[in-house]
């Protein structure tokens, strides 16, 4: 029977209907999550503060069980948590860190080994480079064993630099020496040969850092000591750092053969200070309303910006994807982010994905929507 022109164009009409069902539903999955859309491409991490650990709130956590393939502890890995005491370590609060990432089937990530910030108060005092030699091997020694096999990557060594590349003045540098990043990597990669090391800091988009880093990451290379990685912690803002100095900082460090991680990626829409940029975290100022202009809510034009610029960023993770092993916000949503109160504490920020209420952003949307099949 020859088929009549009614019949072909219902036929071809429930075609084209079926194809755009297959189109609707294929975006649907990207956006099913963002871990789910990035999934093969790289990590998508989060850190999580005590109160999420310890999974206080059901809703936060299934936000984050649903959304994050990779956590971060924000704090309480610190030296000033884990030995706040000589020999005394407490791994009470690390301990249900690493159960909840082995829970939710999570790459799990350690912050950090040695940082002279939120340092333990008794490491702050010590005089000699022998006994800081001894102090730095026991540390490390202790928690990597303790968590060898379980923790898939640590921060070895975090925030060493100053902005022109030299190596901060710290207690470290002061009483040990230089080698005590060489000494660092060193123990713990006798300790687990198969745990990725990373190296940790901020303001690496910018050139003269950057080459410090990469000097820092060549030395160890040169004297056979493990280094897996760098991570640039992205503490950037709507404007800063330039799309140019984030790639040649992929490149830059990918040629040296290690991996690169975003690792604490937040972005502020709030004026800096004096043209703060960063992280360090002893530069504080004064509050006033020009500083803080969005006490209650972001207005619909600061999300499209913010939306813009994840997008923009993440188009170019995606380009290159082959060299980047994990890209983790600094927080879960915007009430949990530290740029409420720094570098001006008591302002409100909006640096994260999703809002103060749990909810998905533009931002969120514009990430996602770089996975979603044309």
């Amino acid at each position: 029977m020859k088929p009549t022109k009614s019949f072909l164009f219902f036929f071809s009409a429930i075609l084209a209907l079926s194809s755009c069902n297959n189109k609707i539903n294929s975006q649907s999955a990207a956006k099913n999550s963002l871990k789910n859309a990035y999934k093969g491409d790289f990590y998508i991490g989060t850190a999580l503060d005590i109160n999420q650990i310890e999974e206080k709130n059901p809703k936060v956590t299934n936000l984050i069980s649903k959304e994050f393939n990779s956590i971060t502890p924000e704090n309480i890995m610190k030296s000033m948590f884990l030995q706040p005491e000589e020999n005394k370590f407490d791994f009470d609060v690390s301990d249900k860190y690493v159960a909840f990432g082995q829970k939710h089937k999570m790459f799990i990530h350690g912050h950090t080994l040695v940082w002279h910030s939120q340092l333990a108060p008794w490491m702050s005092k010590i005089k000699d480079s022998a006994s800081m030699a001894k102090m730095l091997t026991n540390h490390i020694t202790t928690v990597v064993k303790k968590y060898k096999g379980k923790i898939d990557s640590w921060d070895v060594v975090n925030e060493a630099l100053n902005e022109d590349g030299s190596l901060r003045k710290s207690v470290f540098l002061k009483t040990y020496g230089k080698d005590f990043i060489t000494h660092a990597f060193k123990t713990a990669a006798e300790i687990d040969s198969k745990v990725e090391l990373y190296y940790n800091d901020y303001n690496l988009c910018n050139a003269k850092k950057r080459q410090g880093a990469v000097e820092l990451v060549k030395n160890l290379q040169k004297n056979g000591v493990k280094i897996d990685g760098v991570g640039e912690q992205g503490h950037w803002h709507l404007d800063t750092p330039t799309l140019e100095e984030i790639e040649q900082t992929i490149l830059d460090f990918s040629t040296l053969g290690v991996k690169v991680s975003f690792s604490e990626l937040d972005i502020s829409v709030l004026p800096s200070p004096y043209g703060l940029q960063g992280a360090e975290i002893s530069q504080r100022f004064e509050n006033n309303e020009k500083m803080n202009p969005y006490p209650k809510s972001l207005p619909d034009s600061m999300q499209v910006k913010l939306a813009q610029r994840y997008n923009d960023i993440f188009k170019l993770f995606l380009k290159h994807k082959d060299k980047i092993s994990r890209v983790t916000f600094w927080g879960v949503n915007d009430t949990q982010s530290w740029l409420n109160d720094f570098p001006i504490k008591g302002r409100t920020d909006y640096p994260l994905l999703f809002d103060t209420n749990l909810q998905p952003k533009k931002a969120y949307e514009s990430v996602i929507s770089l996975k979603a099949k044309k």
